[in-house]
């Protein structure tokens, strides 16, 4: 099933179901008024949602043309977000290009920040920021959508949680970081509003592509059309979003509507490229000593998807053009 928020001026969105190819959709306020309303009560929502979703597969019910630029995110807010980083081939080139070690513990204990989660921006929606020397980035990435989890959920339980998943772009100011993780506190500047795909799909819908908690499918990034990176999200995940969901769960219950990132998908194959511009960089700076590609200007478009095996969009595309 794929559901989606049209942008009707709310806060919130209003809940969409739409057909499989992502062409048509049906408002449904009659079973829920918005995502976030459907996951608190999912299991009395989640039959009448299908029940749609059949229907307009089956063309029982026509629905509306569906327009990309017309959508929030699938949830335009949420209460957490939390993104891990849980491909470590990234974290090791960042590391190395630094002269730093990657520490044993990472191995076992995921990495894990909790960002911002108020503003949330849609799939067509523009990266805005005041800078070019900010260091503008793009970070391709996978993301789950939970119900209620209750504190100290393990991993072999934490799978049944999982309602949903999405394409993320998770931009960051690279220029702005260091300064404030510097502080030992975190950071808010460096981490402007996050961007979804137009939809967010059952796992059901993925079929064989969606086990042990991963989705084994290449996440493709492009950079004004040129593709910069095909990493398969299932290969050389560290963490499966079962145990991110433990982790996050270790001290603290989740509520409905959680979102849980992968963090920026990365394979130790150089072959498949980056899914962000700083690790082309750090390879740069390995390579040759120096980062040759710049940070993305004003102007410049990044688009991400997913495609099954015929090709098929299975998200709808994020594509987002820089503006000051």
């Amino acid at each position: 099933m794929k559901l989606a928020s049209l942008n009707t001026g709310g806060r919130d969105g209003t809940l969409i179901v739409t057909n499989r190819e992502l062409t048509r959709y049906i408002a449904v306020p009659q079973i829920a008024a918005t995502l976030q309303q459907a996951l608190e009560h999912w299991l009395v929502c989640l039959p009448q949602l299908q029940q749609i979703y059949c229907e307009l597969i089956e063309g029982t019910i026509k629905g509306c043309p569906l327009d990309f630029y017309s959508l929030s995110a699938p949830l335009p807010r949420a209460y957490q977000w939390l993104d891990g980083s849980a491909y470590l081939s990234h974290v090791k080139r960042v590391r190395k290009a630094r002269g730093a070690e990657m520490p044993a513990s990472f191995l076992e204990d995921p990495l894990m920040y909790q960002g911002g989660s108020d503003t949330f921006i849609g799939p067509r929606h523009a990266i805005h920021a005041v800078d070019e020397a900010w260091g503008i980035d793009f970070e391709s990435e996978v993301a789950i959508v939970t119900d209620d989890v209750p504190l100290g959920t393990r991993a072999s339980d934490a799978a049944n949680h999982i309602k949903l998943l999405m394409l993320v772009n998770d931009v960051s100011l690279r220029h702005l970081i260091p300064a404030e993780l510097a502080k030992g506190f975190g950071f808010i500047h460096g981490k402007p509003p996050t961007a979804f795909s137009p939809v967010a799909i059952t796992p059901d819908e993925l079929g064989e592509h969606w086990r042990t908690s991963k989705l084994h499918l290449p996440l493709v990034t492009h950079l004004n059309g040129e593709q910069f990176g095909n990493p398969n999200a299932g290969e050389d995940m560290q963490f499966s979003f079962a145990q991110l969901i433990q982790h996050a769960a270790k001290t603290r219950p989740l509520g409905s509507g959680t979102i849980i990132g992968s963090g920026t998908v990365s394979n130790n194959d150089l072959t498949r490229g980056c899914s962000c511009l700083a690790e082309r960089r750090v390879l740069e700076i390995i390579e040759n000593g120096e980062a040759i590609t710049p940070f993305m200007k004003h102007g410049d478009i990044v688009k991400i998807d997913m495609l099954d095996h015929q090709g098929n969009s299975i998200f709808g595309s994020i594509e987002q053009v820089v503006k000051a």
